[in-house]
């Protein structure tokens, strides 16, 4: 790689390579917004993995200007010696250490914040709704001053570069857009008066921080919303921006109401954002970061040599393997865990208040989950290859236990395997290939195409039983299910014999929803049958949003609140919540309600006196996430 490790300037700030960890909220914050050690822990081992730079998570500015209780806080001096300890043992690690200030503006709960949200405009958040505090130009002022006030206790902390938040629908950047700013006076209406909070903030901050310390500035350059700002639009604004005294500009997009712009689900291309920040970096005479999907080191060298960046965030990708940069300058690619833009990390941050990784079960528990070599060596058994029982396996394996993995089919990778056959979720295979790769490297002994009764264990005699058995496809008691008509869901991905056809799904919960699209793509006319009140609900947010758009667009008729009644030769009866009927055409009917745990071999050997763990679907249908969890947990527990 040409460009990825060389060495980068901003003034008189060197960063030793192209790779910026971008601010990414962890939440690993107290209420009161203290930082923990698990916290320091969090951001060390981001910085000891070799990028160039980490941007520390978005920093409120002032107390009504917080988006979560775990966000990062900087709108008081008691918030400098916590924040000074991440700066420390970022710079200790090598990486620059930067912050990112912030302030939430409507994007935000008058429920987490105690009062009305603040906004530009008598315009609510979109997402949020409730409603807003218009900004007079006296509290206008008053934020100025917060923003300068901030940027000072960043220095004071030990922070190398600054970044002001003016992205992803949150104050700044709703008085730079006509989309949420209506405002008549000096500070709306065109470019220039829409810009003026962002010119005055950066303003106030060179006041007080000098000529000379680097000043960074994150943008939306694209909202994708009617009057929402343009790649063209932003160019004016940040020609603005840099003449007050920005150094860098980190272009990025998406706001309140286009979040898979901000954070960009499976089903975008790696990448999707170059474009914009390579068309800002021939308009701009100030260095320019890229960022949006960029999971792969060769992407990332590829865009500095287009010339489209100077820089790359890797923000996900860092969540997924801290030493990305590290493996990737010491060319081990392959052994990179991979972010698969499942969006894991977005859905826990707001679900559960903490950040969490699919692939990853060890972020934002970096302090809890430590590989220690075992006391007593073992011998394990694990019986099931699909991710709980990949992960159980080498976890212990490298902690010294005898590991034996069995799986009946001929390939790891368990339910891992059928959902990659969608094409927008190819990625998953690299998740696949990360584990099979440390089942290598730790020993464990691999029996494939091996199925495993009662009698196999008591051959083997273990010192402990792992099942991760998995499940299998659930099917609904209902009349005809039986017909040749039917088929369950991993026939429909398994086979070339879905071409052309006029299905009717049965279920439209996550699977349902991915195997409708995936037939789309074959050319079938699809009818999706649910009986909860939405199609896909246990997706992440996100990606359902771009799924569901997906589906509509390809003329997938969606029925909820609706049951099958009854199986036919050419169809289904269904009945709606009034308990209409109605007949559905089919050539096929595909059954993706759900699976039931496969407990077969539990149920053998129970009563045999072997110490018997179970993880993963086995226990009861759940995640891929859950599974590879309780299999971090279980390997270095046991």
């Amino acid at each position: 790689m040409n460009y990825l490790f060389t060495p980068f300037r901003i003034k008189d700030l060197e960063i030793p390579n192209r790779i910026v960890m971008p601010g990414l909220a962890s939440f690993l914050i107290e209420d009161d917004g203290s930082i923990t050690d698990k916290t320091i822990e969090h951001y060390r081992l981001r910085a000891a993995g070799g990028p160039g730079m980490v941007i520390v998570e978005a920093c409120a500015v002032s107390r009504e200007g917080v988006v979560s209780p775990h966000q990062a806080r900087i709108y008081d001096d008691r918030f400098i010696e916590g924040l000074a300890r991440i700066a420390e043992v970022m710079r200790a690690e090598g990486a620059v250490p930067a912050v990112q200030i912030h302030h939430g503006g409507r994007q935000t709960s008058s429920k987490v914040i105690k009062q009305k949200p603040l906004a530009p405009s008598p315009l609510p958040c979109p997402t949020i709704r409730g409603e807003v505090e218009p900004l007079t130009v006296e509290k206008i002022q008053e934020l100025v001053l917060k923003f300068a006030d901030a940027a000072e206790r960043a220095v004071q902390a030990g922070f190398d570069l600054i970044e002001i938040h003016g992205a992803h629908g949150y104050l700044i950047n709703q008085f730079l857009s006509r989309f949420s700013n209506i405002r008549e006076d000096g500070y709306g209406g065109d470019v220039k008066g829409r810009a003026r909070f962002a010119i005055e903030i950066i303003r106030e901050i060179r006041k007080r921080i000098g000529p000379d310390f680097p000043l960074s500035f994150k943008i939306s350059a694209q909202e994708f919303v009617p009057n929402g700002l343009t790649v063209q639009e932003s160019i004016k604004i940040l020609k603005l921006l840099a003449q007050e005294g920005i150094d860098v500009v980190q272009v990025s997009a998406g706001n309140d109401a286009t979040p898979e712009w901000i954070a960009q689900p499976m089903f975008m291309k790696k990448a999707c954002l170059a474009g914009s920040a390579g068309a800002i970096k021939k308009a701009l005479n100030i260095p320019v970061m890229a960022v949006g999907r960029i999971n792969d080191p060769l992407v990332a060298e590829e865009i500095l040599e287009e010339g489209k960046a100077d820089l790359v965030c890797m923000g996900r990708g860092l969540l997924a393997d801290p030493e990305l940069p590290k493996k990737a300058k010491e060319g081990r690619l392959e052994d990179i865990r991979t972010c698969i833009a499942c969006n894991t990390c977005m859905e826990s941050i707001f679900r559960r208040g903490r950040v969490e990784c699919l692939v990853n079960p060890v972020l934002g528990r970096e302090k809890e989950l430590v590989i220690e070599p075992a006391k007593e060596k073992k011998k394990v058994m694990v019986v099931g290859g699909g991710p709980g029982g990949l992960n159980v396996a080498w976890v212990a394996a490298r902690r010294g236990h005898e590991v034996h993995l069995y799986e009946k089919q001929q390939t790891l990778g368990g339910q891992l395997v059928l959902g990659s056959i969608t094409g927008y979720k190819k990625e998953l295979l690299s998740l696949i290939e990360f584990q099979k790769r440390q089942i290598k490297r730790f020993g464990v002994k691999l029996h494939l195409g091996e199925e495993v009764t009662a009698e196999v264990i008591d051959r083997e005699k273990p010192d402990l039983v792992i099942l991760a058995t998995g499940s299998s496809p659930a099917v609904p008691p209902v009349e005809g299910i039986d017909k040749p008509i039917v088929a369950l869901y991993p026939e429909a991905l398994n086979t070339e014999n879905f071409k052309k056809l006029k299905v009717v799904i049965v279920g439209g919960g996550a699977t349902g929803s991915e195997v409708a699209l995936h037939l789309t793509d074959n050319a079938c006319q699809v009818t999706i049958v649910e009986m909860l009140p939405k199609v896909g609900k246990q997706l992440e947010s996100m990606t359902r949003k771009v799924l569901l758009k997906r589906l509509k667009s390809r003329g997938v008729q969606m029925l909820t609140e609706t049951r099958v009644k009854r199986v036919e030769d050419n169809g289904v009866v269904v009945v709606d919540k009034e308990e209409n009927e109605m007949f559905l055409e089919a050539d096929r009917v595909i059954i993706a309600i759900g699976t039931r745990p496969d407990n077969t071999l539990y149920e053998q050997i129970k009563s045999k006196g072997y110490e018997i763990h179970r993880i993963g679907d086995c226990l009861e249908p759940r995640s891929a996430k859950a599974a590879i969890y309780e299999g971090a947990v279980l390997g270095r527990s046991i």
